[in-house]
């Protein structure tokens, strides 16, 4: 049994022994092959919809005007391998290899809440006016980027909201408080330290989550990092408006229309998961949409593409390299 759920409980994430030997591999290549070829990985944006690319660079960067960075900003060069945060590491290398090694670049890594003084490229942001300094790129994708394979109808699922999840942030507290014990609810906290022993329940996998009609996507540090394999299910994401967001777009998420919006205070819970178990019809609606938007993440090729243009527009924006007559800026 335990080695059945074993294999459960990594069969939707990402193989990170793969994901470790590709980041080494690419240090083992010369930079130079990278440089050379980036202006034909540029050309590939032809291939795809101009308005989608031009909107997808254009929110993750929106630096509009010229802002020259600090002196005490680094070179590309100086981004060494480092034991914490190889992850960020390997995920802004695979970018960056195109780029001169002279370039300057401000990066923030880890759950960033705030918007920095100046540009700077980082995995999260707060979903605010005036956030352009948050440059988005898609960092700790090994983590936050897994989808799930759902072949469980949702008619077949329990009524039930299953969360499991590290209780210590007060939002999240808040809510076991509320709901710990509520009928409609199957919560529990992983983490085994803290003054709720109480709420402590042994740890699901992704599978066993996937037996309930509605799943929790509480943000955390930052962002709800479950919330894209439960967007790819045919579970629905309950949740409030999000106020954080990072690669996935977060912040262009529809209420009732991607997922189940709670309010903020929580206290419309048990009213909205009995209207969505009274009308399935509507949660299918929903799955459908939710389905349709994480699957824009999984094109590579058009991925990568992106990925190259923000970098470009920010060396651009920050006075470091020309205009490349690129028809996607702002």
């Amino acid at each position: 049994m335990k080695s059945l759920r074993r294999k459960l409980s990594v069969r939707h994430k990402n193989n990170k022994f793969l994901y470790y030997a590709t980041g080494f591999a690419r240090l083992l290549l010369p930079p130079q092959l990278f440089r050379l070829s980036l202006n034909s990985k540029l050309a590939q944006a032809s291939e795809f919809d101009t308005d989608y690319i031009r909107f997808r660079l254009n929110y993750y960067n929106k630096l509009t005007v010229p802002e020259k960075l600090p002196e005490t900003v680094p070179a590309l060069t100086a981004l060494k391998l480092k034991k914490k945060q190889k992850v960020y590491f390997f995920d802004t290398q695979e970018y960056l290899r195109y780029f001169q090694g002279q370039l300057k670049a401000s990066l923030r890594f880890g759950d960033i809440r705030e918007v920095p003084e100046i540009p700077s490229l980082l995995k999260s942001r707060p979903i605010v006016d005036g956030n352009t300094n948050s440059v988005l790129l898609k960092l700790n994708k090994v983590r936050h980027f897994i989808y799930t394979n759902d072949k469980k109808p949702f008619t077949a699922k329990k009524n039930l909201l299953v969360g499991r999840g590290g209780i210590t942030r007060p939002h999240r507290i808040k809510f076991y408080e509320m709901y710990f014990n509520h009928p409609l609810c199957n919560i529990g906290q992983t983490n085994r330290w803290g003054k709720n022993d109480h709420w402590i329940k042994e740890r699901l996998t992704i599978d066993e989550q996937l037996d309930y009609k509605f799943i929790l996507c509480l943000e955390g540090n930052d962002v709800a990092s479950n919330l894209k394999w439960v967007m790819s299910s045919n579970s629905l994401a309950v949740m409030p408006k999000p106020k954080f967001e990072t690669w996935f777009m977060e912040g262009t998420l529809i209420p009732d229309h991607h997922y189940i919006m709670i309010k903020d205070d929580y206290s419309d819970l048990e009213e909205r998961l009995t209207f969505y178990i009274n009308h399935p019809e509507e949660c299918l609606k929903i799955i459908r949409n939710a389905n349709e938007y994480v699957a824009q993440f999984k094109h590579k090729k058009r991925e990568d593409v992106i990925s190259l243009l923000v970098l470009e527009k920010y060396f651009y924006k920050t006075g470091q390299i020309p205009y490349r007559t690129q028809p996607y800026y702002k």
